[in-house]
């Protein structure tokens, strides 16, 4: 996959800005959640820490940056907590649509909820949150993903599961 200039390790502000995307999708998860009751809100952080630790252990432990710094952060954390895999099985994985499925789930579910509690108990701060958890899920991801990491990613280059899935042409990031 052509990609523009690879970093080997990412500078420090990308995965910065992405993980700081990220975290503003769990906690505006858990706020919109907690309308529901702490308990709740504690399970879908719980729902989020599992998922990011089941892509550590099924994805980031194969990748190029394992043990580096990515876009996501998650090399240097992944080389902490698991040990590494094999680099030759990540470019041959293919992504099916359901395996995504928890992932899409972390934005899904406050939105789900929210609008339930919009029908129940109208409130504009929620209904404002739910609208930024969109746009945060889906727009901000795909700026972060489609400027930020992929189009530096030395992984992409040699193969990239993710790439093939979500770029129209699979042979080069635009």
């Amino acid at each position: 996959m052509k990609v523009e200039e690879c970093h080997e390790n990412y500078p420090t502000w990308i995965p910065i800005t992405s993980n700081l995307m990220s975290i503003s999708i769990y906690l505006i998860g858990a706020f919109i959640i907690a309308g529901f009751g702490i308990l709740w809100a504690l399970l879908y952080i719980g729902y989020c820490v599992f998922v990011e630790l089941m892509v550590l252990k099924r994805s980031c432990v194969q990748c190029y940056y394992y043990g580096k710094i990515c876009a996501f952060g998650k090399g240097r954390l992944c080389s902490i907590l698991f040990k590494q895999g094999d680099p030759k099985k990540f470019a041959e994985k293919e992504i099916k649509w359901y395996s995504l499925l928890p992932d899409f789930m972390v934005t899904i579910i406050p939105i789900v909820v929210g609008i339930i509690f919009l029908v129940l108990f109208f409130n504009w701060i929620v209904l404002i949150l739910i609208i930024v958890q969109f746009l945060l899920g889906t727009v901000g991801t795909a700026i972060v993903r489609g400027s930020l990491a992929c189009n530096h990613c030395k992984q992409g280059e040699l193969g990239c599961p993710a790439a093939k899935a979500f770029f129209k042409d699979k042979t080069e990031i635009e």
